[in-house]
């Protein structure tokens, strides 16, 4: 099977509202991906911009995947690095190489872009995530945070 993943842009808000959605239920966090939707607006300027990437891939006419990732450009050297922030699969579409193939895709627009490295984080326990990424890349093993804004004084 062939597997083509197609780059949202401007006009394409209804198909990022249907892999938002998608992401509600792979990720099983329907609060997050649904529960105050941006105006048609914000999603726009969203896929207009292009240190944001955002990718499809579909099985005939619905939807079987997609990523979001974030062009990073960094102080230390005259560089930039793509971010892999999303990336799911439909349940019933795994195991066929959609993910792989989206990522095949940043690679190539990271390499038409000049972005240096792609990265990704995986959860412990998520063994497939953790097998594809080990497959394509270097582990580090890291912590994350999530630091919460705070008012000034």
């Amino acid at each position: 099977m062939t597997i083509a993943a197609r780059r949202l842009r401007t006009g394409d808000v209804a198909a990022f509202r249907a892999l938002n959605a998608m992401f509600a239920e792979a990720f099983e966090d329907p609060e997050s991906y649904g529960g105050n939707p941006p105006d048609d607006a914000w999603l726009e300027n969203l896929l207009a911009r292009d240190d944001i990437v955002v990718l499809t891939a579909d099985a005939g006419s619905r939807l079987a995947g997609g990523l979001v990732a974030y062009r990073l450009d960094k102080f230390e050297q005259r560089r930039s690095e793509f971010y892999l922030y999303d990336l799911a699969v439909a349940l019933p579409h795994r195991r066929r190489g959609i993910a792989r193939a989206l990522i095949a895709e940043l690679q190539a627009i990271a390499f038409e872009t000049g972005v240096w490295a792609i990265y990704v984080q995986a959860d412990h326990g998520d063994d497939p995530a953790i097998a594809l990424y080990e497959s394509l890349g270097t582990r580090e093993d890291v912590l994350h945070f999530d630091i919460a804004p705070n008012a000034r004084g």
